[in-house]
């Protein structure tokens, strides 16, 4: 009676909460949401519409003959100018990459030159005055440029090129404008002495002139040459901004595998072996580029460039010595690194939000506080030094590069504020270039350089300044502060196991950077090889892996990358490559039943239906149906026939083009290569609202047939989301059609349509709330 009695109540609470029934056999009118499809993002300083690439090819009628009717000369033509096109992205790059460098270097050189006058003539007020002033007026020239032309060009640029090279179209994030504020606010912000650098705006940087080249230029003055045309689409951009990416990563750090792999690892959603040679072949032309310039500056006619600027740590002189017993100290760098990156992403995950609330009051309030944190920056560059000891000079150090103190623009041994003979280790590090305090931690054979307390001062001001100056209104880099990091309690730790250890400090200083890196980017492959080649040596290779291996594993544990958090942050739809688990207990069929209506269009279509179609949707994509044709096998008394899908621009090119007909027929195929070319139709330009259409011609009729896309994919509506999304970021696609599982006469073949927002968890989760109770079940168990 008891279990009677138990089995009622539970029956009767299941009526009251259909949640606790299984939440697959519930009535879709117990949805209390419709799946929403409005992308909206926020790109630079506003919110965007956002719409999705079209990297499939589109196979309609037109496409299908000049595929045949191409010959081998065309064909050859083309692969030339990818080669060539690739050519000019490393030369441009690695050239503007140098550029960059050298203004770099000699701004800041000549910045530091006079503020170490000042303070050996004990000028100190003065000598800070000209300090901040410089870095002020640097900083405000930078954030002028961000907010008032080109809002994108803020921060990084990698998330967006990532969300770009996964299907999202970010807009004016590869423009003309763009290209030139990037450039010019980086070498504003860097020679400021903000905790930023300029790796991640090389990578924008090495995209923007790789879609620039592309396209033929700006939009408003486009080359119009012919061959260059081909390139005006979604697919052939995407290779060449991949290998745009790379060329930033290899001239940021002389890496040339290394930039492969990172576009490979971290930016590529999409790869094969044709894009995998030419973009090597990219990075190849900008280290001989850079190579080049080294030579020229080696000479002293870069001004203060000299033999540094660029970031190279060459450590291939060092002996490297380690034993069984040195992979613990290896082991607990790793583990640190894990531990420090996965709170670094907390605490800027956090600070992010807070920059938002304040940049959406107005570009005063982003100017201010761009001003804002270079003061207090300038302020600890300046006055932290006089709290450090001085030290005095190692009379063992007799060589031309080991001179101290030194009094020039760059080398370990900062005088300041010392006397003679003496050395402020703190100034060294502070008081000089990012590149060059990089260097300098990580110089080798120096064990007493550094003082415990200066590296726990150094180490605690760059994480402040890190989690501060990320986000304001300048291109800014990650790669250099997080190194700055990881370098400065590698260094620590390497003096604490030093009579424990024979890993020199220095290499310490570079596994501590490493772990740090790997922790908060969640990057392995890459940065192993960007260390071998910054290091040249590869002894450290079996250390290194070790320390990136155990660093990402105990940052996943806590939180995902920084990139992918920036990503969630600014409301990307960026597309994981591992469905979560209970998708599987989802089918596209319950999907398409919370979505609107699917929209479909004849094959000849009247003129009128077309327009209020494109008017009253935001639709990209709809479905061509013939209705009344005979199978060939089968009943006789016709069928509907799913002829393909038609893309929104290619409906509003037949009607600026005025491919109009009086009656309702086919056309020839003359009549349509009269109107098009399949290289127009692969370019997404104009809008409706563009479009003027007279009362007479809205009772005409358009041919859909040669500029549908014959072979669209699609899937049954029996299929699981989980296996659709891992189609659909597969193949690259912006449309997934869902066709019936049963075939009957009266019913649609198309059920509805998947888009990239369709499948993206937070979205389903919205819809389909009971999910994220199980998915919190699964976690727990």
């Amino acid at each position: 009676m008891e279990e009677v009695e138990r089995e009622q109540e539970e029956e009767q609470e299941a009526e009251i909460d259909p949640e606790n029934n299984n939440p697959l056999h519930q009535t879709l009118i117990k949805r209390n949401r419709t799946l929403s499809s409005n992308p909206l993002a926020l790109v630079g300083e506003k919110v965007s519409y956002i719409e999705s690439l079209d990297y499939e090819i589109n196979e309609n009628d037109l496409f299908k003959h000049g595929w045949r009717s191409r010959s081998r000369v065309e064909a050859l033509q083309y692969i030339f100018l990818k080669w060539l096109l690739a050519f000019l992205v490393g030369l441009l790059t690695g050239i503007i990459a140098t550029l960059i460098n050298l203004a770099v270097e000699n701004i800041a050189g000549y910045k530091f030159l006079a503020v170490l006058e000042y303070i050996n003539g004990e000028r100190y007020l003065t000598g800070f005055l000209y300090f901040a002033g410089v870095n002020f007026a640097l900083t405000l020239f930078a954030a002028i440029l961000c907010v008032c032309f080109a809002p994108t060009a803020a921060g990084p640029g990698i998330p967006e090129i990532k969300a770009y090279l996964n299907g999202v179209d970010t807009p004016n994030m590869f423009g003309a404008t763009t290209l030139i504020v990037k450039i010019i606010g980086s070498i504003g912000a860097v020679s400021a002495g903000l905790d930023l650098g300029k790796e991640g705006p090389l990578v924008h940087i090495g995209s923007c002139i790789a879609s620039l080249l592309g396209q033929g230029g700006p939009d408003n003055y486009r080359i119009k040459w012919r061959w260059l045309r081909y390139f005006n689409n979604d697919c052939d951009r995407r290779d060449l901004i991949t290998s745009g990416a790379s060329s930033g990563v290899c001239a940021a750090f002389r890496s040339p595998v290394g930039g492969v792999l990172f576009a490979l690892e971290e930016v590529a959603t999409w790869w094969r072996s044709a894009l995998l040679w030419r973009t090597f072949f990219c990075t190849a032309v900008v280290v001989v580029v850079l190579r080049a310039f080294i030579e020229i500056c080696n000479s002293g006619k870069c001004g203060l460039f000299g033999a540094g600027g660029l970031i190279m740590f060459d450590v291939s002189n060092v002996t490297v010595r380690y034993h069984v017993m040195d992979i613990l100290p290896v082991v607990v760098i790793g583990i640190i690194g894990g531990l420090l990156g996965s709170l670094y992403n907390h605490l800027l995950h956090k600070v992010l939000r807070l920059y938002n609330l304040i940049n959406q009051k107005g570009k005063i309030h982003k100017l201010l506080l761009s001003l804002a944190v270079v003061l207090f920056t300038s302020a600890c560059q300046y006055g932290l030094p006089f709290l450090a000891k001085c030290t005095p000079c190692d009379s063992s150090l007799r060589d031309a590069e080991s001179v101290c103190p030194t009094n020039g623009r760059s080398g370990n041994f900062k005088q300041f504020n010392c006397p003679p003979g003496h050395y402020n280790d703190l100034a060294t590090l502070l008081l000089t270039t990012n590149d060059d305090a990089v260097r300098n931690i990580f110089s080798t054979n120096t064990p007493h350089e550094y003082q415990p307390s200066s590296l726990i001062i150094f180490f605690v001001l760059y994480c402040i300044l890190g989690l501060f100056t990320f986000g304001i209104a300048v291109p800014t880099g990650l790669f250099l502060p997080i190194i700055l990091m990881g370098s400065a309690y590698g260094r620590l730790l390497g003096m604490i196991m030093g009579p424990h250890t024979k890993i020199d400090q220095g290499l310490f200083a570079v596994l501590g950077a490493a772990s740090l890196m790997a922790g908060s980017m969640r990057m392995t492959v890459s940065l192993c090889v960007i260390f071998l080649e910054l290091t040249s040596n590869l002894l450290l290779l079996p250390i290194t892996m070790i320390v990136l291996l155990i660093a990402k594993t105990v940052g996943d544990c806590f939180n995902p990358s920084i990139y992918e958090i920036i990503l969630h942050l600014k409301g990307l739809p960026f597309m994981d490559a591992n469905p979560e688990s209970w998708m599987r207990n989802l089918t596209v069929g319950e999907l398409v039943d919370v979505k609107p209506a699917v929209i479909s269009l004849q094959g000849v279509e009247k003129v009128a239906k077309i327009v209020d179609v494109l008017k009253n949707t935001t639709h990209n994509g709809f479905p061509v149906m013939d209705d009344g044709v005979v199978p060939p096998t089968g009943q006789a008394n016709g069928a509907t026939e799913l002829h393909g899908l038609i893309l929104r621009a290619h409906l509003i090119q037949a009607l600026k083009k005025k491919f109009f007909l009086k009656e309702r027929r086919r056309t020839e195929e003359w009549e349509v290569r009269e109107k098009f070319t399949w290289v127009e139709l692969a370019e997404r330009e104009g809008k409706i609202e563009e479009v003027a259409i007279t009362r007479e011609e809205m009772e005409m009729f358009v041919d859909l047939h040669p500029l549908t896309n014959t072979t669209p994919f699609t899937v049954l509506e029996s299929i699981s989301v989980a296996k659709a999304m891992i189609l659909f970021r597969q193949v690259g696609l912006r449309h997934l059609l869902v066709v019936p599982k049963y075939q009957a006469s009266g019913v649609s073949p198309v059920v509805g349509i998947l888009t990239r927002q369709d499948l993206l968890a937070y979205n389903i989760l919205t819809v389909f709330p009971h999910l994220a109770k199980s998915k919190s079940r699964q976690k727990r168990n």
